[in-house]
């Protein structure tokens, strides 16, 4: 082989120049075109209760280790989420959809609105309809007027 057909990577190891990066998608997440006809998307128990305010950063979110669980069972690489106003939404990651990439892709067109423009400002949940077109992965999202609730602060060590 003569030098322009191979190339010395730094560790010493020889590489072809016509061989493609291998893909960065995890094993586990799915493309809607690999889903059954008959599957169900299954939702964790936290994506009823998340209020969080849609015009600011996912980073805000009530509870922050929400963010790092995967949004559904499988996890898929791309997610719809469609508002009641008929506005749809596409949460995108190779590795699995999480819940910070849903509140994200939906922040992202909201953030540059201001609090009196939006009638219900606070996300209280996702669910999944089963009555919608199959083969489809579309989460429903749940708008409201309310914020999270107020949790009681626990005292210190003051018996």
């Amino acid at each position: 082989m003569s030098a322009a057909e191979t190339a010395t990577a730094p560790g010493g190891e020889e590489s072809s120049k016509g061989r493609r990066r291998g893909s960065s998608s995890a094993t586990g997440a799915m493309s809607t075109s690999d889903l059954p006809a008959d599957f169900t998307l299954k939702l964790p128990k936290d994506a009823g209760k998340i209020g969080w305010k849609i015009n600011t950063s996912s980073s805000t979110c009530q509870d922050p280790d929400i963010l790092k669980k995967p949004l559904t069972t499988p996890l898929l690489k791309k997610v719809d989420l469609q508002f009641s106003t008929g506005m749809t939404v596409t949460a995108r990651n190779m590795k699995g959809v999480t819940f910070k990439d849903a509140l994200d892709a939906i922040h992202k067109q909201f953030k540059k609105r201001a609090d009196d423009e939006l009638a219900d400002p606070y996300l209280t949940g996702f669910y999944y309809d089963e009555e919608d077109d199959k083969g489809k992965a579309i989460l429903r999202v749940v708008l409201g007027k309310d914020g999270p609730p107020a949790g009681k602060k626990k005292k210190g060590g003051d018996n």
